[in-house]
């Protein structure tokens, strides 16, 4: 895996043992594009996986990043991925490895940006996204990303959260969520 932009650009990433499916590079680079300079914006990488999606923000500016991820086998090559991002654009990723739903439960920040890529089988999307609606994780005018596979049907709205734009890649799609107006 690699970074797909950004001063990282072209950084490979490692991809940590059991069961993971990253995202693609092409999806990756889209996304980052659709969202533009993050400069100065938070961000929270929910199922992190290897971390690369809160590296790819780091990497495009990002200062006030955040990722969780409970599988403990992918700790040790989360931390080294992150270490490496953190010495080279000088900002600090904050880590949390536990469930991602005690995490939205017992988290007390909001964010510019909200990466949520569970495994495909998951299947509470809609939940999660409603949790951090409610326990407001989301800034006013920021946007919740979700990255899911197309047989698992999103509404366009989720409690005050409303659909804004939908890509597809392949199987997968990616739903952006802003508040309503």
């Amino acid at each position: 895996m690699r970074i797909t932009g950004g001063k990282l650009k072209g950084r490979i990433i490692k991809c940590p043992d059991g069961v993971i499916r990253p995202a693609m590079d092409r999806m990756r680079e889209s996304v980052f594009s659709i969202l533009g300079d993050l400069t100065g914006k938070s961000w929270l990488d929910l199922f992190s996986g290897s971390g690369t999606i809160a590296l790819e923000a780091v990497s495009r500016n990002a200062e006030d990043v955040e990722l969780c991820e409970k599988d403990k086998i992918k700790v040790n090559t989360i931390l080294e991925n992150v270490r490496i991002a953190e010495q080279e654009c000088g900002v600090k990723i904050k880590c949390h490895f536990m469930p991602v739903e005690y995490y939205i439960k017992r988290c007390r920040r909001s964010f510019d940006y909200i990466f949520f890529d569970p495994p495909f089988p998951y299947k509470f999307h809609e939940q999660i996204i409603e949790q951090a609606d409610k326990n407001k994780l989301l800034n006013k005018t920021g946007t919740i990303i979700v990255h899911r596979p197309e047989e698992h049907f999103m509404p366009d709205k989720i409690g005050n959260l409303t659909r804004t734009d939908k890509r597809i890649y392949g199987r997968s799609i990616v739903d952006f969520y802003t508040y309503s107006e």
